[in-house]
């Protein structure tokens, strides 16, 4: 068997800022789950994204200390139209995270931003700046 890209996992300092703030992404978490070690929201396409206390981290790797410094690994989140890039941004930012980015129009044709989540990995926020063209129908044969 080949193995399955399946989880994305997070180790997180506080779980209920965590969720939180991935709720207000539209994240669906179970309730009751800011008193969990480890919990999981499914994503589009089947994969989960998996979050884990430093306290759990730790129980089974003695030596694991959290990373400092930059993020290496962010996730994006796309958006409607850029509109509500510019309003999700503000969201975030309003409810006190810290806003890395604000929305701005790339030169690869999206709008842009990037903010922080509760322990500092990037999380994008992006949509096409112009309407996708819809495909159109195969012809009949």
């Amino acid at each position: 068997m080949t193995p399955q890209f399946d989880v994305i996992g997070l180790a997180v300092s506080d779980m209920a800022a965590s969720l939180a703030f991935y709720r207000r992404l539209g994240l669906v978490f179970p309730e009751g789950a800011e008193n969990e070690p480890h919990v999981e929201a499914g994503l589009p396409g089947g994969l989960r994204l998996a979050l884990d206390t430093e306290e759990t981290i730790r129980s089974f790797h003695t030596g694991w200390r959290p990373p400092s410094g930059g993020g290496r690994v962010a996730l994006a989140f796309r958006c409607e139209d850029p509109a509500e890039v510019d309003s999700v941004y503000e969201d975030l930012v309003g409810a006190g995270h810290h806003g890395e980015l604000k929305p701005w129009d790339a030169f690869w044709g999206m709008r842009y931003a990037v903010v922080h989540d509760p322990d500092g990995n990037g999380v994008d926020l992006f949509a096409p700046l112009e309407e996708e063209p819809e495909e159109e129908p195969a012809p009949a044969r």
